[in-house]
């Protein structure tokens, strides 16, 4: 079966033009022409992922993503828009969207984006069963990862996390203790499609910090190296 995609934007013609170029890429497409239309579409139906305008009548863009993601935070999106300025980048990607394009694109840059997003993703899929004597856990302080569950804890908690975050924390730990520099981690985990956009690395790690760190402004598990990148520390944590 192939993966479908809910295009929500209210013009016509560019929802048109996307769901055209998706099924010639042998996606399935549903669209949607609202925010609240889009919502109540994703409690009815499933999608393998979203492309998700800003400027939407109602509620926008940016609103209807932060509710997707209070109810199906594995859901990838990526944010079509014709706003260009890095603050509204920003803002999408702490929210939880996992790639940006703006209006005009190229249909086959949109296609290409949208199946690297489907390919790191696939990798987050929560569905597999692993029988229990097999899970390797790691922990650090109060926090505990379980990379065969795809899963998170802080203090017995479970944290809310992103592919992307889990994908992000899980190398940085894997690297634990060694500095890692930007254009590595990107590479590592968003691919060389990626390439130049380290910025997409500061944003992801400022969001996990959010999620597992203490005190976020004062960072004793994802530390900063000025000038080169960042350590995943399991060494001198604090505790």
């Amino acid at each position: 079966m192939s993966e479908k995609i809910l295009v929500v934007d209210d013009e016509p013609s560019i929802v048109t033009l996307i769901t055209y170029n998706l099924n010639e890429a042998g996606f399935e497409t549903d669209s949607a022409s609202s925010g609240l239309q889009a919502l109540d579409w994703l409690q009815k139906n499933q999608a393998n992922l979203v492309v998700m305008d800003l400027m939407l009548p109602g509620i926008d863009g940016l609103e209807t993503i932060k509710r997707i993601r209070s109810t199906q935070p594995d859901l990838p999106v990526l944010i079509l828009t014709a706003k260009n300025n890095e603050l509204d980048k920003i803002v999408g990607f702490e929210i939880g969207a996992d790639d940006y394009l703006t209006k005009p694109f190229s249909p086959r840059e949109l296609v290409a984006r949208i199946k690297a997003i489907l390919r790191r993703t696939q990798n987050g899929h929560r569905d597999v069963p692993t029988p229990e004597p097999e899970r390797q856990l790691k922990a650090v302080g109060s926090l505990v990862i379980d990379e065969d569950r795809f899963e998170v804890f802080k203090a017995n908690k479970k944290v809310a996390l992103t592919p992307n975050e889990f994908k992000l924390l899980a190398y940085l730990w894997k690297h634990a203790n060694h500095v890692l520099n930007r254009d590595t981690i990107l590479n590592a985990v968003w691919g060389y499609d990626y390439a130049g956009q380290t910025r997409m690395v500061d944003i992801h790690v400022s969001h996990l910090r959010d999620k597992i760190e203490d005190d976020p402004k004062n960072a004793k598990l994802i530390l900063t190296v000025r000038g080169f990148g960042y350590e995943f520390n399991t060494k001198k944590n604090g505790e």
